[in-house]
């Protein structure tokens, strides 16, 4: 392998990046204060809290979407139905008070049955605009894959402009604003298939799991207990939840974090010169800026949520298979040889040195 001959190259910086030192100090806002840590940490604390109580295990689906809910990032989920994910969405939702729709995709779902459309009033004798389901806090695409290319295509300037385009008006969508879309792996007839311009803009893609005997059994004893049953109870407000995006934006990431994380998006483009030449060959595209954007704004949104004011090289580790799963595109033989991309990614991490 070559990996341990060109490591050093990809250590600190890349090549091409330059170093702080090159143009002087960045100027950042200040660090987030004791105060502020700890209202970050009891407001995340009662959120995840609220998400637990209706939701068995799945932790790593909570921090995900925990993640987005800080950054404002799109979420793409996979897996086998039954998994909560709608669930999960919904009780997101209900512990910040927010607005939540929920979107069925099928092949002759229209864009203006997402955005909205102009309908006419005759008593007026004007036409009037009616706003779709996607003008929401929360917005979970079930089963996105199911659509139309055109009717995915209608999603791309809310994910991206945060707004809706309704005949010669555009109409800003609420903030916070988070669309989580899901798709089935396991059923393919009849679907579209995303393309890659708009898999890149989910921030983040978790694959889902079975939860374990003991978890399927606790989720079957609260169901009998009525938990779903209940009233919906909102343990923090909307305006917390800009606040915490706001703050987010001020976790400390070190330069050496920046060149680290640099250093990983620039391997998924030139495997051949850090890995094994054999998993180099199934790499067709690399990840693009955006994996940049998004390691760095949700490792600060990890750190918030582990209660610490700086990231950790863990932080970045932790979101690699999220982060770069739908943006490192392999060839036709990876799939041939079943060789999953999480298995490509670990040899690009390997493949450069941790700071």
């Amino acid at each position: 392998m070559q990996a341990n001959d060109n490591v050093a190259q990809v250590a600190a910086p890349p090549p091409g990046v330059p170093t702080p030192a090159a143009h002087g100090a960045p100027t950042v806002a200040p660090h987030l204060s004791t105060d502020e840590l700890e209202w970050t940490t009891a407001t995340i604390g009662a959120i995840s809290a609220s998400f637990s109580a209706k939701v068995v295990g799945q932790e790593r689906l909570q921090e995900t979407l925990l993640l987005g809910l800080l950054t404002g990032g799109h979420i793409l989920l996979e897996s086998v139905p039954g998994l909560a994910k709608t669930t999960a969405a919904q009780a997101v939702a209900e512990a910040v008070h927010g607005s939540f729709h929920r979107i069925q995709c099928t092949p002759d779902l229209l864009p203006s049955d997402i955005v909205g459309t102009q309908v006419y009033n005759q008593h007026s004798g004007t036409f009037e605009t009616q706003l779709g389901p996607v003008h929401a806090n929360f917005v979970l695409l079930d089963e996105i894959n199911r659509s139309s290319a055109k009717t995915q295509s209608a999603m791309l300037e809310a994910m991206q402009e945060r707004q809706t385009s309704i005949g010669d008006r555009t109409f800003a969508l609420p903030h916070p604003f988070l669309v989580l879309a899901t798709q089935n792996p396991i059923e393919h007839e009849g679907t579209y298939p995303l393309p890659e311009a708009q898999m890149d803009r989910f921030m983040l893609k978790d694959v889902l799991d079975y939860p374990s005997p003991a978890e399927e059994a606790e989720m079957l004893r609260r169901i009998d207990s009525g938990v779903f049953r209940r009233e919906p109870r909102a343990v923090v407000t909307l305006d917390d939840v800009r606040r915490l995006q706001t703050l987010v934006g001020r976790v400390y990431v070190d330069p050496a974090i920046i060149n680290y994380i640099v250093g990983i998006s620039y391997v998924t483009r030139r495997p051949k010169d850090y890995i094994d030449p054999r998993l180099a060959a199934y790499v067709d595209f690399g990840a693009s800026p955006r994996a940049s954007i998004a390691f760095t704004g949700a490792a600060r949104a990890r750190a918030l949520v582990a209660g610490r004011n700086h990231v950790v090289p863990d932080d970045v580790k932790a979101l690699a298979h999220r982060v770069l799963r739908h943006r490192v595109i392999l060839g036709f033989e990876a799939a041939a040889d079943e060789v999953p991309v999480e298995r490509v990614i670990d040899a690009m991490l390997a493949g450069i040195r941790t700071p």
